[in-house]
């Protein structure tokens, strides 16, 4: 099957293409490079796929300067919108469409499934409402899957790899009094759910979290004990504010979200509780 991602350097999109092409897939990629080059060029490489996944997104753990969250937007919003043109102007239309979204969708304090329908009103809901917007306008005769991601735990890179020294250095802590959602997912059950989805054709919202609910605290914990330190320094919002001004509340706030659909459809996780899952990336690191 050809295989097109969008994003296919970060480091979910290498994962991806490394287990696409172990199972026997043909995978392209596209880069910024493709998206500010013809639109022709554009539709020839969607055209020649059986699926399309969209990874683009610039990072949100950073300060948000004005110019900065139009990056966010329109590295999302721009690069969703002109792989839609070109599924649309393309003559040979894939059957599946994949586009990223994120957890962040969903406001604090319940625990949500893809059943709910209530949203956040942050900037970063706001960003994920208009990211699925766009992919949904997709043409008639192609599926559309939206996968919402947790927080990616990986060895590679990621989240998890910037904090991995500090706690090493038993300098670690909760963020912002810890009671914040924290809905992550191991980057191995995450690359397993795209082949998943993938083979059975599946469409609509996903998901894609453990399903084990905590908060920042209990991450915190669990990640000071699989690298063997205290994890006593405790990290208070104002400290992240002067760091990352309004960007700081990617990190001091947070949801809990349940990947109802994955489970209802048989998908089987790997490392369905956090302990397990953090202790595989330590132990390979």
């Amino acid at each position: 099957m050809n295989i097109l991602i969008a994003g296919s350097t970060g480091l979910v999109g290498r994962k991806l293409t490394e287990a696409l092409k172990q199972a026997g897939h043909k995978v392209s990629g596209l880069g910024r490079a493709d998206f500010s080059g013809t639109e022709a060029a554009l539709e020839q490489k969607v055209g020649m796929s059986e699926v399309v996944i969209n990874l683009s997104g610039a990072p949100i753990v950073a300060r948000w300067s004005e110019s900065y969250k139009k990056e966010i937007i329109d590295s999302r919003i721009l690069t969703t919108r002109k792989l839609v043109e070109a599924l649309k102007a393309s003559h040979t239309k894939p059957r599946l469409f994949i586009s990223t979204s994120a957890v962040g969708i969903y406001p604090e304090g319940q625990v949500f499934t893809e059943e709910n329908s209530e949203y956040g009103n942050d900037f970063l809901a706001d960003v994920c409402k208009l990211w699925e917007k766009e992919a949904l306008k997709a043409p008639a005769g192609i599926d559309v899957a939206i996968f919402r991601l947790g927080v990616v735990l990986a060895r590679e890179g990621g989240a998890l790899l910037k904090m991995l020294l500090p706690f090493r250095l038993g300098l670690g802590g909760p963020v912002a009094g810890g009671k914040q959602g924290f809905s992550w997912i191991h980057i191995d059950d995450l690359i397993q759910a795209y082949l998943f989805v993938i083979e059975k054709n599946f469409t609509g919202v996903f998901n894609l979290t453990a399903p084990e609910i905590t908060d920042n605290a209990g991450f915190t914990k669990e990640l000071a004990k699989a690298v063997k330190r205290p994890a006593v320094f405790p990290v208070p919002a104002f400290a992240l504010k002067l760091v990352y001004g309004e960007g700081a509340s990617a990190l001091t706030s947070g949801q809990k979200v349940l990947p109802a659909r994955l489970q209802n459809e048989g998908f089987g996780f790997r490392f369905p509780k956090l302990k397990e899952a953090l202790e595989d990336i330590v132990r390979k690191k």
